[in-house]
């Protein structure tokens, strides 16, 4: 717990250097603890610590944390990971946000779930095959999908540049998804994560996704 508590600390600390680099404030940026790998009992540490938003990659996994996690009456669950179609069902029951919405379909099958849900709309900007997410040019057909969804609230964008040790380059697939937000009238940005969050904040980032930075590096499973 202390090193957890230390690590949240640290990565506070960047967030708010970051955005007063910016000119931003940071309490309008959110925090969102990526827990995929780690045990329920950690987000349930994190939880303690002040924590409220969690991020999850695999609807199996984190169906089985689901039991000890359930009592956390305030926390938020984000689907982060790539979502199938034949899996959207089960998804919309456990999480409360998907950020990597990417076709029509899938946000029809979300909304039959009659769960309301936050949406993020993935965006793949990179060229590398194992990135998902709806082309640019895709945009205003799959914003129209979501909107004419009644159980589904758009709240932005989302996209996973390529890995790289340097996070200067990240800034121009942040920036390229920025103008995007801006050009189709949408407010949530989530980019940045341990290693690249101070260059997704300074490109306007509302959300980013942090693991390592707070729990350590995961072991290969």
């Amino acid at each position: 717990m202390e090193t957890l508590e230390r690590r949240l600390a640290e990565v506070r600390l960047r967030i708010a250097k970051a955005a007063e680099r910016a000119g931003r404030d940071a309490a309008q940026i959110k925090l969102v603890a990526v827990t995929k790998v780690f045990p329920a009992q950690l987000i349930r540490d994190a939880y303690a610590l002040g924590l409220r938003e969690f991020g999850e990659n695999y609807v199996q996994e984190f169906e089985t944390k689901l039991p000890e996690v359930s009592g956390l009456s305030e926390a938020r669950f984000h689907l982060i990971g790539h979502l199938q179609s034949n899996k959207s069902r089960r998804a919309a029951e456990i999480f409360q946000t998907i950020q990597t919405v990417d076709s029509a379909k899938l946000a029809r099958r979300l909304d039959e779930s009659g769960r309301p849900l936050d949406i993020l709309l993935e965006v793949k900007l990179s060229e590398e095959q194992a990135k998902s997410g709806a082309a640019p040019k895709e945009l205003p057909e799959l914003i129209a999908a979501v909107r004419g969804c009644a159980n589904l609230r758009l709240a932005g964008l989302m996209t996973m540049p390529p890995w790289s040790d340097d996070p200067e380059q990240s800034r121009p697939y942040f920036r390229r998804l920025r103008e995007l937000a801006l050009q189709h009238g949408l407010a949530d940005l989530s980019m940045g994560m341990s290693h690249d969050l101070e260059v997704g904040i300074e490109e306007g980032a509302t959300i980013v996704r942090v693991g390592t930075a707070l729990f350590g590096r995961r072991k290969k499973v």
